[in-house]
């Protein structure tokens, strides 16, 4: 039995079915990855099973030493996705679903296991990114063509990385500098008038290795709100500029300093909805502009063949406004974030023993723009100590961690996990976990003028079983989990004891993410098979209603040909229907979407890539009123001579 869903795109206001999202979409998915369980890969294509990960424990490990839920994506696969901003490449991945008001740099979240978008704990080149207005960092801000590699834990981390990790931990790299002198550009273009640029140099000399790189995008764009919604029906453009820098230096064999840099600026429209005062001859033509930069500086010391510690700073800062062209910004909200941490590793044969101190500092400034508002600049730190031990030994795994955290305004909380890892049979895993977690409100959700100041911190406990199988070039994965939030945070537009009519932040609620994970794929000769399928249930325990925005159902299933001086890739995208309100009373259809791409070296120094993102022309919705690009291609070339 199957249903069709039917969804709106800009243009004639009528609804058409455009797809039949299959009833047994799940059991479907299910056959493959079962299928392939004895084959199967890892999130994308097979990564090694000796490529290093740092983010599961801050310390480097190898990806088969791992008990955690990780995936690894490399410059390889992203430039190979043909995508245009960074959640297109996160959508991919088990695990990982995203909500988009409209097209690229439009407000973004990443449900991380369904979890809050604030819930995931992000970083870039070790720098911490994270809003204090909603919380979560600014997704939409982050350009994809600085970044080199991707690794996403999923699972709480609090007892590794503090306050906010509860639904897991991305981490996002820039190309550090290796090898020779290697240059770049690459130029491409695409639908709705899309231009990308990018340029970038790397190399090392002698103990100095360096990366430098800088880009700019822009697309005229689409409408991006449906014909149901009263607006300014123009298309809505979107641009960006964003550079970065990745510098390093041996001083001898023992010591090494790095130092980063990346900064970006977008601005898109996206035409706030006018209601009855919507005038055609005097249209109004909205904007968002972000501001983002991180900074990094460390010092790696190795003082014995088994001690090592590493001393870094971090600085972000992320500035986000809204304005209508020819008028006075109407929002701005500015957050600084300054991050110290002292780590501390000894290796003994099985063992890994890590220690770390930790000083976090936040700033937000919300200035008043009008009479109806006042200025919020407050500031807040956290303080932690954390513990980590890590067993790899024969047919076991065993990773500890506790950490004590201390907040300026909340006191001390302690959070903890423990995972175990077993080889019962040749290739084949079983693992167990269970952590803690926390989320301090933001500063936004306090001290505003729709904030309550007696917010306590958001706290989750989480279970998981895991059965893994490994083998050469194939890998696959069953991961079962079950998390558990306390004091969630929500905006409830029904209360009305802060004095204001849209309501007001309250801490009443119960979260529950629970769900399956499967991922699998393998290497037949020339052919890779790549497939994921999350079943999830993200509901709220006080109203029994589902999350909004997240699907029970979402997977993907790619392939990846290469013949002759060619690589071919097919990939399908499907999610279930969702709800995109609280009281889950306003619907969001399924949908599918078929991806294709193609790329071929020209010459020894030239590639040129090709891709054609929903070619079905499917219209469907992330966020409801908010429209999707439709069928869009995209043709590039890229000059890195060998």
């Amino acid at each position: 039995m199957s249903h069709c869903v039917s969804s709106l795109r800009a243009g004639p206001a009528v609804r058409r079915p455009l797809a039949c999202v299959p009833h047994s979409l799940a059991c479907a998915f299910g056959a493959l990855a079962l299928w392939q369980v004895p084959l199967a890969a890892h999130a994308q294509a097979a990564p090694a099973l000796t490529e290093t990960v740092v983010t599961a424990t801050r310390a480097a490990q190898p990806l088969s030493d791992l008990v955690a839920d990780v995936s690894i994506v490399d410059r390889e696969t992203i430039e190979a996705s043909g995508a245009t901003g960074v959640l297109d490449v996160l959508a991919r991945l088990p695990g990982v679903e995203i909500s988009r008001n409209g097209s690229i740099g439009t407000t973004s979240s990443v449900f991380l296991r369904g979890a809050e978008t604030r819930f995931t704990a992000v970083y870039i080149d070790g720098v911490r990114l994270d809003t204090q207005s909603t919380g979560g960092a600014p997704w939409e801000a982050i350009p994809l063509a600085q970044i080199d590699r991707i690794e996403v834990l999923r699972g709480p981390a609090a007892a590794v990385y503090g306050s906010d990790a509860i639904g897991g931990v991305i981490q996002i790299f820039t190309k550090r500098g290796e090898g020779g002198v290697q240059p770049f550009v690459s130029v491409g273009i695409g639908s709705h008038k899309t231009r990308k640029f990018e340029a970038g140099i790397s190399g090392q000399a002698g103990d100095f290795d360096y990366s430098l790189g800088g880009s700019y995008q822009e697309s005229r764009g689409f409408d991006v709100r449906t014909p149901d919604i009263r607006h300014n029906p123009d298309a809505d453009l979107y641009r960006t500029h964003a550079g970065n820098v990745r510098l390093g230096y041996r001083i001898n064999a023992e010591h090494r300093v790095d130092a980063n840099v990346l900064a970006s600026t977008m601005e898109s429209a996206y035409d706030a909805a006018s209601g009855s005062s919507y005038r055609p001859a005097r249209p109004t033509d909205d904007r968002n502009l972000h501001h983002l930069r991180t900074a990094g500086l460390s010092w790696t010391a190795q003082w014995t063949a088994e001690y090592r510690t590493r001393l870094s700073v971090g600085d972000s800062s992320q500035r986000y406004e809204t304005r209508t062209v020819g008028q006075p910004a109407s929002y701005i909200t500015h957050t600084q974030l300054r991050d110290y941490r002292f780590e501390n590793e000894y290796r003994s044969g099985a063992h890994l023993v890590t220690a770390a101190l930790e000083r976090r500092e936040d700033a937000l400034l919300n200035p008043a723009l009008d009479r109806f508002s006042k200025t919020l600049d407050r500031e807040r730190s956290q303080d932690g100590v954390a513990l980590g031990y890590g067993y790899v030994q024969g047919a076991h795994s065993l990773q500890l961690n506790v950490r004590h955290d201390r907040d300026s305004e909340f006191g001390g909380k302690t959070t903890g996990s423990a995972a175990y890892g077993y080889e019962f049979v040749k290739n084949w895993r079983v693992t167990a976990s269970a952590g803690t977690a926390f989320r301090a409100p933001t500063l936004y959700q306090r001290f505003s003028q729709y904030g309550d100041a007696s917010l306590e911190p958001e706290t989750g406990k989480n279970i998981e079983l895991g059965l893994r199988y490994a083998s050469g070039a194939s890998s696959a994965s069953l991961v079962a989990y079950r998390n558990r939030v306390r004091n969630l945070i929500i905006f409830d537009g029904s209360a009305k004891g802060c004095g204001e009519a849209f309501g007001c932040y309250n801490s009443v609620g119960r979260g529950e993410y629970k769900g399956i994970t499967f991922a699998a794929g393998h290497s037949i000769g020339s052919v890779t098979l790549r497939g994921s399928l999350d079943l999830q249930e993200p509901r709220d325990l006080e109203t029994d209603k589902l999350l909004a925005r997240r699907a029970r159902v979402h997977g993907t299933v790619g392939l990846d040909w290469r013949v002759a001086n060619w690589t071919l890739g097919a990939e399908l995208q499907a999610s279930g229907r969702r709800w995109d309100n609280a009281a889950n009373t306003t619907r969001l259809g399924g949908y599918t979407l078929v991806n294709l791409s193609a790329s071929t070296k020209i010459t020894p120094d030239w590639t040129l890539s090709a891709r054609i993102d929903n070619l079905a022309n499917e219209d469907y919705e992330l966020a409801r009123g908010y429209a999707t690009a439709g069928r869009t291609a995209y043709v590039g070339v890229k000059w890195a001579p060998r």
